[in-house]
């Protein structure tokens, strides 16, 4: 089961503390995209397991993908791959036609291996290397 919303929910903001905040040491997590932003919510035996959340770049049919999140009892179980999907398959519906976003550098394969590609350089978000990857939908 998964949830979609115009706004973070509790569930989503417990997920994306847990990873980013505590296991990751980022300060900077909530912003003001997150009003902007729709929000999902992947559930396993009614218990929240991971998140995102998705933007459409004004003016555009770009969409940005960010704060992917799987919390740890949950890892391993192609969750990651399945929130990714849910994100893609909502963009695809509202008539997106690309998906850029901001990788941490550990987590490069991984979006390698749902169709992303990266694109410029790695730069430093709270001191942690990212690098923009980019998919055609």
């Amino acid at each position: 089961m998964h949830t979609i919303t115009g706004k973070p929910t509790d569930d989503s903001i417990m997920i994306r503390k847990e990873v980013f905040v505590s296991e990751q040491g980022f300060v900077e997590e909530f912003d003001e995209t997150d009003n902007a932003a729709k929000h999902i919510v992947l559930y396993i035996n009614n218990l929240p397991a991971a998140t995102c959340r998705y933007f459409k770049k004004a003016n555009s049919n770009q969409y940005t993908i960010g704060r992917v999140a799987v919390l740890n009892t949950f890892r391993g179980q192609g969750l990651g791959k399945k929130v990714m999907e849910l994100a893609e398959k909502a963009i695809a519906e509202d008539n997106g036609e690309s998906i850029i976003l901001a990788s941490q550098t550990q987590a490069q394969g991984f979006y390698e291996k749902c169709g992303y590609t990266s694109v410029g350089e790695v730069f430093l978000e709270e001191d942690c290397p990212h690098i923009h990857m980019q998919k055609a939908l």
